[in-house]
């Protein structure tokens, strides 16, 4: 059995009924998004608990080596080197972890959402199309979807049926805006449902790319209650 990965872990009410496990970028940690909570949730939601995991520390290639909390290796720029297939499968198989964990706690795959951003986003896309049961939905943002040629052999029904929201700052010096779009293209290929959403930004998250989160998120949370 994995063991779960240390994790910020916060309540936006009493007794959650909803679970959003939320995976953060290159060389920061589970606090990293903490802040966009009072930001994100809505009165009237139903409480939903947040887990934000701290990726494991590693030496990163382009940084020369420098060990970081990361949830894969990046050998070098180019797509095809960009993310380290061992380590993306390692991190999957992490949150896979963590999502079973909710699981047993009471909150079904239904009522449980997969969020990332840059890396922890390409980890999220990677693993909500691979899972055995569909979760609520997946959150990518500022990211690209990882192993794209191996996507269509290992994706399941259930993981297709998953509805994803994307979003990509326009300006995005990191993650170049025509990766997130051709893995968006790529997942709606394949039959996924993907918001798409771009904001005049570089990379990070603003306020506008917040209030449409919480737009795609509220009827999917209100449906079932």
């Amino acid at each position: 059995m994995t063991e779960l990965l240390p994790a910020v872990v916060r309540d936006s009410g009493p007794n959650p009924t909803w679970s959003v496990i939320w995976l953060h970028g290159l060389g920061a940690d589970g606090h990293d998004f903490e802040p966009i909570l009072p930001e994100l949730v809505r009165p009237g939601w139903p409480a939903i608990r947040f887990i934000f995991p701290h990726a494991p520390m590693r030496p990163i290639t382009i940084n020369r080596g420098m060990s970081m909390r990361a949830w894969y290796d990046i050998r070098a720029m180019d797509i095809a080197s960009r993310a380290d297939e061992t380590g993306v499968r390692q991190s999957m198989m992490q949150i896979d972890a963590w999502l079973a964990a909710e699981t047993a706690r009471g909150v079904p795959p239904e009522r449980q959402f997969l969020a990332g951003f840059s890396q922890g986003g390409a980890v999220a896309l990677a693993l909500g199309v691979r899972r055995p049961q569909s979760l609520a939905g997946v959150i990518a943002l500022s990211t690209y979807l990882p192993m794209p040629e191996q996507t269509a052999a290992e994706a399941t029904p259930a993981g297709l049926a998953t509805s994803v929201f994307m979003a990509h700052g326009v300006h995005d010096p990191v993650v170049a805006p025509t990766l997130g779009q051709a893995s968006r293209d790529a997942l709606t290929a394949l039959g996924v449902a993907v918001a798409w959403h771009s904001y005049p930004v570089a990379h990070g998250v603003c306020g506008e790319e917040i209030r449409d989160l919480g737009d795609w998120l509220q009827p999917r949370i209100q449906a079932t209650g």
